[in-house]
């Protein structure tokens, strides 16, 4: 997928449903994450989400919102965001739209230009959309629309997919408003991310997180609680967990092998992490979604 690298500062790149077409549109589950929270992440892309069962609390630089069923969220470009339900642990299904600049073209650079102006860090982080507002009842339906068209049978039509893409972000860009916050804070959150997303295999040190971000160990901490919601060492162990669950599901790599290229010390260290985070040996953890998968 060399040609949707038009931006190479992504936090996380994702695995776009068709080639050449830079859409995330998939159904999920808070269950699927460890704890039943995802790890904070962000990237170059806008994303939507709507929730279809349950409830749950949604992160976005640092501001919390809890979405119930039938409601959704609008996260902008380049906040640093993520779901969970820490408090009673009640799974939430939705939907989620990820939509990539990149869906533009390289060539147009009359709509590149106002997509950078309008979905900049000086502009609204997030919006919370729910189903008692007209123009608001419009996107999450849209939300359901795009959805169903990628997933048709026997195959989407990408036209009218990139089409419906575009529509959503025009119709929440008519009401996105200049950001009063502090962008330039959010940038050393960003870059400590960054470093522990490269060097997660290796390494790494609360000194060498807060130098990433130009900032000291006390301000480091400070800024992860706040706007991460947990500390720099818990927030590695979390991305290395999610990083090791991804290896179990998608290769057939030995626990040794994906203990050591997630930058755990050991096999045994990790089976011990991943059972008292996860519930379960990484073993049958493998086998768990194994099966699931082949249903």
């Amino acid at each position: 997928m060399e040609n949707l690298e038009v931006f190479s500062d992504l936090s996380e790149r994702l695995n776009y449903n068709l080639p050449d077409l830079p859409l995330y549109v998939r159904m999920g589950s808070l269950h699927q994450f460890n704890n039943h929270a995802a790890v904070a992440h962000w990237h170059l892309d806008v994303e939507f989400i709507y929730v279809l069962e349950g409830t749950m609390d949604f992160s976005v630089n640092g501001c919390i919102t809890r979405l119930h069923q039938g409601n959704g969220i609008f996260v902008n470009s380049q906040r640093l965001h993520y779901g969970y339900s820490l408090e009673d642990h009640k799974d939430c299904l939705f939907l989620v739209v990820v939509i990539h600049p990149a869906l533009l073209g390289e060539n147009i650079s009359l709509i590149r230009t106002y997509w950078e102006e309008r979905f900049s860090l000086m502009m609204t982080d997030f919006v919370v959309l729910t189903d008692q507002i007209e123009w608001q009842q419009r996107i999450l339906h849209s939300i359901q629309e795009i959805y169903q068209e990628m997933h048709k049978d026997p195959s989407p039509n990408p036209l009218r997919l990139a089409s419906q893409a575009l529509s959503l972000c025009a119709d929440i860009e008519d009401h996105l408003q200049p950001n009063s916050g502090q962008p330039g804070v959010l940038a050393h959150v960003q870059e400590m991310t960054r470093f522990i997303h490269q060097n997660y295999d290796q390494k790494i040190t609360l000194e060498e997180i807060a130098s990433a971000g130009a900032v000291c160990r006390s301000r480091c901490c400070t800024l992860f609680n706040k706007y991460v919601g947990q500390t720099p060492n818990n927030y590695v162990t979390q991305y290395r967990l999610q990083k090791s669950c991804e290896m179990l599901k998608e290769t057939r790599r030995s626990i040794s092998e994906i203990a050591l290229s997630c930058g755990f010390q050991s096999a045994s260290y990790f089976s011990s992490i991943f059972r008292k985070q996860m519930g379960l040996v990484p073993q049958n953890y493998r086998r768990e979604v194994t099966n699931n998968d082949s249903v």
